[in-house]
């Protein structure tokens, strides 16, 4: 298969902003179109990326904390580190491009957005094989009275893009860089400028995670929660077992393992 697909063939439309839009646009596409990240563009020519968690980390930020997201843009939050490859190349480029990047941007010879290919895009035609616990990667388990910005701190120093929220032996939901992103952008447009920092201070991982939580047991067939995954739009799914979280597959840990 993979020696006769080409990126053209997996490749989506590109989903672009600007670096002279704001970041409440940028993270509103995102949520909307349920793309991380976005490609960012100047006269046409891509500079970099726009990610939630670069959102989160700028609306969390103290040195923020009386600036409204709509006073932020894209230019200040850009990250230039990007990988890019040709529509005529074939999916196998794009693998080890996608085990490190979410996505991939699709270039013409000058350098203008022509197409991307994200890990659910690679996912559809490629299946690894195998059950979920040859796949899973580690997550961590947090209280939901936890504060939000100490969580913030928390997945920017562990890398972690998630962490399964729960209550000793019940487990309540998940919560990710989209939910941080997305409740500090919301928080900053409806809270008084007075009260924001105090009371962004006060948010706890209930009040912003997802639920409810989908979780599988680890003898699921990989190929069979790659479909959940994608028909549902989910990013990672916990392993549960005996009441206990073993570890959580993810959109990355399914495509290292191709």
């Amino acid at each position: 298969m993979t020696q006769t697909l080409f990126i053209k063939d997996i490749m989506s439309r590109p989903v672009t902003i600007a670096k002279s839009a704001v970041i409440t646009e940028a993270l509103d596409r995102m949520l909307d179109q349920g793309i991380d990240p976005l490609i960012v563009t100047n006269n046409g020519a891509v500079i970099g990326t726009v990610s939630r968690r670069s959102i989160a980390e700028v609306m969390g930020s103290k040195r923020n904390a009386n600036v409204s997201p709509n006073q932020i843009h894209v230019a200040n939050v850009v990250e230039e580190e990007f990988t890019s490859a040709y529509a005529d190349e074939g999916i196998d480029v794009v693998v080890p491009l996608l085990q490190v990047y979410k996505l991939v941007v699709v270039l013409d010879g000058d350098h203008r957005p022509i197409g991307q290919v994200s890990r659910g895009d690679l996912l559809k035609v490629l299946r690894p094989q195998g059950s979920v616990d040859q796949v899973m990667e580690k997550v961590t388990v947090v209280s939901p009275d936890e504060r939000v910005v100490h969580l913030r701190r928390r997945m920017l120093d562990d890398g972690a893009n998630r962490y399964v929220v729960a209550n000793g032996a019940e487990f309540l939901g998940m919560v990710t860089e989209t939910d941080i992103a997305r409740s500090m952008a919301e928080f900053r447009e409806d809270v008084a400028d007075r009260f924001q920092d105090h009371r962004v201070r006060n948010l706890i991982v209930s009040d912003i995670m997802s639920t409810p939580l989908i979780s599988v047991p680890p003898e699921t067939l990989a190929v069979d929660l790659v479909e959940t995954m994608l028909s549902r739009s989910i990013s990672a799914v916990p392993v549960v077992e005996n009441g206990r979280v073993l570890g959580a597959v993810s959109r990355q840990s399914l495509v290292k393992a191709l």
